[in-house]
């Protein structure tokens, strides 16, 4: 960009929570189960997440499985997670999700959010497993403040930035066991319709999953 060219100000002073959540396991139910359960499930995240929202702010920008939602603070962003992630943990019908929340200023512009708040939150949520939620300090402090677990997940590399970032784990709802999650689906046993092939391996909430699994592991072991 030429250093000449001038730059709007307007709402570079505004302050917003910026969050992503995303379905963890998303890509690979549509690959095994077809594309209207796919969708299905996708109706299912978008209603849970209007209803969680609606005395709130409305989402920012749905991205196929993924959505981006700004809050004011980092209290409010937290609290309305507080009700829409343990409900979407208690349906098992459900995959996990993934969740990053960063704090900072931002420019809004025709309904959407840029900056590099929007870009660290981003990049935050590619780091995230199944079940976790991950944030920054302002966010990490609001959810402390709230009497919730705040685990220090330490300086943390992030794609395209300088400096390493202190990012904390989150538990709005119960952490997850890696070895109940389906490395399909990303769906948490134990649920009635979920099965173990073996003693000791992993499980899996149909035979499809099963079997999509037995044709290529390394697949599902690499998808987070």
């Amino acid at each position: 960009m030429d250093q000449n060219t001038p730059l709007s100000r307007s709402g570079a002073n505004e302050f917003a929570t910026v969050v992503f959540i995303d379905l963890a396991g998303f890509s690979a139910i549509t690959d095994v189960y077809g594309d209207s359960s796919a969708i299905a499930m996708l109706d299912l995240f978008e209603s849970m997440v209007g209803r969680a929202l609606e005395r709130c702010a409305p989402p920012i920008k749905w991205i196929g499985d993924e959505v981006m939602l700004s809050f004011p603070t980092p209290q409010s962003a937290v609290n309305a997670l507080g009700k829409l992630l343990p409900a979407w943990r208690d349906d098992p019908r459900l995959p996990l999700t993934r969740t990053a929340l960063h704090h900072g200023p931002v420019i809004r512009r025709a309904g959407d959010l840029f900056g590099s708040t929007v870009n660290i939150a981003a990049r935050i949520a590619a780091l995230a497993g199944p079940g976790q939620m991950l944030a920054t300090r302002p966010v990490a402090e609001a959810a402390s403040a709230e009497g919730i677990l705040v685990r220090d997940v330490g300086e943390t590399p992030l794609r395209s930035l300088p400096d390493r970032v202190n990012l904390y784990e989150i538990h709005l709802s119960p952490v997850p066991d890696p070895a109940w999650i389906d490395p399909v689906c990303k769906m948490h046993a134990p649920y009635d319709t979920f099965v173990r092939a073996a003693a000791d391996g992993p499980w899996f909430c149909s035979k499809r999953c099963e079997e999509a699994y037995a044709r290529s592991p390394h697949t599902y072991t690499l998808d987070r």
